[in-house]
């Protein structure tokens, strides 16, 4: 009985000392990620940006995500970057910084082998390889990674597969003699290898292009789907014009509304991201600030869209021209997309709400 009062001492120490290691693995494990709210109820769009992190789109840096930051005006909350499977790594360094930045990571994961040429079709991670148990060690390894990880973080596999310039499209494996039936085996071979490695943390977005490549039934978004399984969130690309040569200007409100309608007709209550959207400066064709305003102010207005990642970049093509999709192409469109993303529907990294 005498004792009674130091054990009741020593278990209110205990409770206090456990508070501060849960309070602090709270902080330090990054809790609060906008993945694990009820999408239902969020009112706005997460903001996110790809930020031009080089050819293999992986030199993430801290500077290059606060240069972008400066010209937005606003922190992202999801920054985007690749993970090609030609460098036959885990970006656990890219992961890593952009958490700590606050903000939550998209990586683009993608069966592609070195030089990284678009339209020449399947190489040695062609999707057949990856079904025949070729590349089961390196997935594992992966699977691995994201695991040690821990963290909520964004996998888009195998994007715009119903295009025609990456390797993994349906049109290179059968096309309407089975390409997306390839596909679907391959993204449920993948998916299953990475959780049978406890990656439970991932969140798999089944990322389509707006408009196919060919316009045939085989090649229609829900022809790829692989289940609802086997996918968190419905991912689109939608870009306005990118070249100087081949296309017309297209406004950005038509090149939403339909793709839209056909992707969230796939499943009915996923949540839906533009994963990539933008559009090129050519002043002769079209207004690229007038494109930036209408998606900034459209986006928001479609209930099922949570997300969306600006891909802000310019490049030099084959024919020597460039493709300039940045946000500061010119101070006019600069200021729209400033003005645009400032608006209160336009969700910021937890940091930056946390310092306001």
């Amino acid at each position: 009985m005498g004792q009674a009062p130091a054990l009741g001492k020593r278990l209110n120490t205990m409770k206090k000392l456990l508070s501060i290691l849960i309070l602090c693995c709270g902080l330090t494990r990054g809790d609060g990620s906008p993945l694990d709210a009820n999408l239902n109820e969020q009112k706005g769009v997460l903001f996110g940006a790809y930020m031009d992190f080089g050819e293999t789109e992986d030199a993430v840096t801290l500077e290059g995500i606060e240069e972008f930051e400066k010209l937005a005006g606003k922190r992202p909350a999801i920054i985007a970057s690749s993970s090609y499977w030609g460098e036959q790594t885990f970006p656990k360094k890219n992961l890593a910084l952009i958490d700590r930045h606050g903000a939550t990571p998209l990586i683009f994961w993608s069966p592609w082998d070195k030089p990284y040429d678009q339209n020449k079709g399947p190489d040695r991670f062609s999707l057949r390889e990856i079904l025949a148990g070729k590349w089961d060690a390196y997935i594992d390894s992966w699977g691995d990674g994201a695991k040690e990880f821990g963290k909520p973080f964004l996998v888009s596999f195998c994007n715009e597969m119903n295009g025609d310039w990456f390797p993994w499209s349906g049109c290179f494996y059968g096309a309407k003699k089975g390409g997306n039936e390839v596909f679907k085996r391959a993204w449920r071979y993948v998916i299953d290898r990475v959780r049978a490695r406890g990656a439970s943390n991932i969140r798999w977005v089944f990322h389509v292009n707006a408009f196919p490549a060919e316009n045939d039934m085989w090649n229609m978004m829900a022809a790829y789907y692989p289940g609802s399984d086997y996918v968190d969130w419905l991912g689109l690309s939608v870009y306005g014009k990118q070249f100087r040569e081949g296309g017309i200007w297209a406004e950005f409100p038509p090149l939403l509304d339909w793709p839209y309608k056909e992707l969230t007709a796939i499943d009915p209550v996923k949540p839906v991201m533009l994963a990539e959207f933008g559009v090129g400066d050519f002043p002769n064709l079209g207004s690229k600030e007038k494109w930036i305003k209408d998606a900034l102010s459209t986006i928001p207005e479609y209930p099922r869209i949570k997300a969306a990642v600006y891909w802000h970049e310019r490049w030099q093509n084959q024919d020597g021209s460039f493709s300039n999709i940045r946000i500061n192409s010119s101070p006019t469109v600069l200021k729209a997309f400033r003005e645009g993303i400032s608006q209160p529907m336009w969700i910021p990294s937890k940091k930056e709400t946390d310092q306001r």
